[in-house]
């Protein structure tokens, strides 16, 4: 690391500076409390600053305490995180939730070990509230920051791979203001959010442009190097939106697949979207019959890390109530959808409001 002090000195020095000179208001922002900014480093993960930001918010008014989220169910944390994806996410910050309510009495754990064992905290998110709730010696690294480091530095290891992240870390742990850990972290995210960008940097007003590798090189758009391309498939849905008087049928989704225990209509998932409602039948609510659908939707998609949902709705009314509904199959009154966490493209369905599932057809059932 010797070979970088002259470096690290001048980027500590003229990032500091810039950060004074170009503040951004965030409502989590020199937040004193640990629980607030536990919560939104996690609501940013994954997340763009502008959508998190009412998430954040709501949060806050929802659970505004940790004993709060931890006495709150899953159901209620999961509704409130709707639309935000990775719901991994919002099922691991209420684990942890019991975890800091129950073991440590309500107070966040101080030390690093203690943050990083909380579910769904990796070693960015622990270095993030350690150094901006208690002072700690950690450095963040996300994705601002391997491309910052690596525009800076002309650092062309790939930041996917173990020696990359290996030598990033130490790195990034070198470049660290050890004695405002907090604020050189701030100010390192928020450079490479506002300035150092992924498209259409401010190369031209950058405090760093007169030591700035990628910058000299003209090789800017060039950085940070990845070895490993996304392989994305594509899935397709076939929702059953089962209609009888005011009641429409449900479902928890179970098992280790994408949404776990969010809510969605029965489900065929297919090869491809069949021109028919033929290849959709076996559920023991039609008895055997194969009634023509009452409205089929467009196809809706949604693109998640690895794949790509696309999905279309089927709906029938049927007469009366269906027999063979077995959980974790549920009638629920349509006025009440919005009670339950469903996937951001059955929202998209529900806000469209294309099909007939809103409509008064108590006369026709």
């Amino acid at each position: 690391m010797e070979e970088f002090a002259e470096k690290a000195g001048f980027f500590r020095t003229r990032l500091t500076a810039w950060h004074a000179a170009n503040p951004r208001p965030l409502p989590w922002k020199d937040e004193p409390d640990p629980y607030f900014i536990w919560l939104s480093e996690v609501i940013l993960q994954q997340t763009r600053v502008d959508q998190g930001w009412a998430y954040y918010e709501r949060f806050r008014r929802d659970f505004p305490t940790v004993q709060d989220l931890a006495a709150a169910s899953e159901d209620q944390v999961l509704k409130a995180w709707q639309g935000l994806g990775y719901y991994t996410r919002a099922r691991n910050l209420h684990r942890a939730a019991g975890i800091i309510a129950g073991q440590y009495g309500g107070r966040f754990p101080r030390s690093y070990p203690e943050i990083l064992a909380l579910p769904g905290i990796g070693p960015y998110s622990a270095a993030a509230i350690a150094s901006f709730a208690f002072g700690l010696p950690y450095a963040v690294l996300d994705g601002n920051v391997f491309r910052v480091l690596s525009r800076f530095l002309g650092l062309d290891t790939p930041i996917d791979s173990s020696e990359g992240k290996k030598q990033f870390q130490e790195i990034s742990a070198y470049f660290l203001d050890k004695e405002r850990p907090g604020a050189y972290n701030q100010a390192i995210m928020d450079f490479g959010a506002t300035c150092c960008t992924p498209r259409r940097p401010a190369c031209a007003g950058c405090p760093l442009m007169t030591e700035c590798r990628a910058l000299a090189e003209d090789k800017v758009d060039q950085y940070p190097v990845k070895s490993k391309k996304i392989e994305r498939r594509t899935r397709y849905f076939n929702y059953l939106v089962v209609r009888f008087g005011d009641q429409v049928l449900i479902r928890q989704r179970l098992g280790k697949d994408i949404w776990q225990r969010l809510y969605e209509f029965p489900m065929v998932e297919s090869e491809s979207l069949p021109e028919t409602a033929d290849a959709l039948f076996g559920w023991p609510w039609f008895e055997g019959r194969k009634p023509a659908p009452d409205a089929v939707s467009l196809p809706f998609s949604q693109a998640l890390t690895h794949q790509t949902i696309v999905a279309v709705f089927w709906e029938w009314r049927l007469p009366g109530e269906p027999k063979g509904i077995i959980a974790p199959v549920q009638a629920v009154n349509r006025k009440n959808l919005s009670n339950f966490a469903f996937p951001k493209i059955i929202d998209l369905f529900l806000e469209n409001k294309s099909l007939n599932l809103f409509s008064n057809h108590q006369n026709q059932d």
